[in-house]
């Protein structure tokens, strides 16, 4: 059977959608039709039970999704054997990561990797980490580098360094003998943030909300959809705000920013990879993973700790077990 028509039916079959399938692949609704079809006529068996609303999956296609599922991961690992015999390792990879990873870790880590798989064409999209989570699960990415934990028995999910969330000021805002506010202060403060969704927005929420404060109670003037767009907001005296400590390097040195601390709590995080659990990993996928895992304790102060479960809980956030308070 046709590794493409497994692949589309596979999709079609988890969607229960013909049109969601298409996006998905990036193909027509057509085209997708057209697969299913022959697939059909292959098997002489018809595969689906067509509604106005969805799709549903007849006996036969039950059977076939199992095997269908099998056939796929043989296929992928046999690829991959082969592909590894290589002195070489020749292949594309497709990596989604968050804004804050994006813009200020993954740069140096694209530099070695390059240098050292000079044959790998990468492609590499920066969006926020909700969008990224969907695109893993729905098979459209090979690997995804997002800003926060969660739970999903479907996706894979390892630290690989750690990051701080820091509050930020127009460099006038506090007095020069204010080094830090109490974290009930918060609430009262104008504040520019990212968008609900991001990586930094989601963990800021969680440890806010594990501390007794509303996240739905903070006085947002703004919210923007990205790093700089905040970070120049604060710096035009729009608000302040909560963001990733490596993302304002320069603007600390330069005294475009003011650093102030906040004494009940210390906003500690780690960035995590994630793929899917059912997914073979190509050769293209191990060495980043490889490279990445080099190069995590030179890129932050304290590399993630290492754990042998699938998904590292923050501090207890996740189950409701801990408030996180230094």
């Amino acid at each position: 059977m046709n590794y493409e028509k497994l692949q589309t039916f596979i999709t079609v079959a988890e969607k229960k959608s013909f049109s969601e399938a298409a996006k998905i692949l990036y193909l027509s609704q057509p085209t997708i039709t057209s697969q299913i079809k022959s697939l059909e006529k292959d098997l002489n068996t018809s595969l689906f039970d067509r509604t106005t609303k969805q799709v549903q999956l007849t006996a036969a296609a039950h059977v076939l999704y199992r095997y269908a599922k099998e056939i796929i991961k043989v296929s992928d690992t046999a690829k991959k054997e082969i592909l590894s015999m290589s002195e070489q390792v020749h292949g594309d990879l497709e990596v989604a990561c968050s804004l804050t990873i994006g813009e200020n870790i993954l740069p140096p880590i694209l530099r070695e990797f390059k240098a050292a798989y000079p044959f790998i064409q990468m492609r590499v999209n920066i969006t926020n980490s909700a969008s990224i989570i969907k695109k893993v699960k729905d098979h459209v990415l090979d690997i995804g580098l997002i800003e926060a934990p969660m739970e999903d028995p479907n996706l894979y999910i390892q630290p690989f360094m750690e990051d701080e969330l820091v509050l930020v000021a127009p460099p006038d805002y506090f007095a020069e003998e204010t080094k830090g506010i109490m974290l009930s202060e918060i609430a009262s403060l104008p504040l520019v943030l990212r968008e609900r969704g991001s990586g930094t927005r989601t963990v800021m929420n969680e440890y806010l909300q594990a501390n007794n404060i509303n996240p739905e109670q903070l006085k947002i003037e703004f919210e923007l959809g990205s790093n700089e767009a905040v970070i120049a907001a604060v710096e035009a005296g729009l608000g302040l705000s909560i963001l990733s400590k490596s993302a304002i390097k320069k603007e600390l040195q330069f005294g475009l920013l003011q650093l102030i601390t906040i004494e009940e709590i210390t906003f500690k995080r780690n960035f995590y990879i994630v793929y899917h659990q059912e997914a073979v990993l190509k050769a293209t996928t191990d060495v980043f993973l490889a490279t990445l895992e080099g190069l995590a304790g030179k890129l932050s102060d304290e590399p993630a700790k290492k754990n042998d479960h699938k998904l590292i809980e923050l501090g207890g956030i996740l189950n409701g077990k801990s408030r996180i308070t230094s």
